[in-house]
């Protein structure tokens, strides 16, 4: 049997916490990231908001791709 400290097991919990904010975050489109960066109150978090767009714009670029070769 294997034993989880408090720490560990809270952990766990929270990785559907996560996962519910990543199927958020990926319903967003180019408008919604550009004005998440604009209205960015820090340095970090545009670049953040950046990084999510950049990704999201790669996974349409890769479907676009998917579709075409196929």
């Amino acid at each position: 049997m294997v034993k989880y400290s408090k720490c560990e097991v809270n952990a766990m919990c929270d990785v559907k916490k996560y996962s519910d904010i990543y199927k958020e975050i990926s319903k967003l489109n180019a408008q919604d990231t550009l004005q998440l960066v604009l209205e960015s109150e820090t340095e970090d978090e545009k670049d953040f908001y950046e990084m999510i767009g950049d990704y999201l714009l790669q996974k349409k670029q890769q479907e676009v791709l998917e579709r075409n070769t196929n």
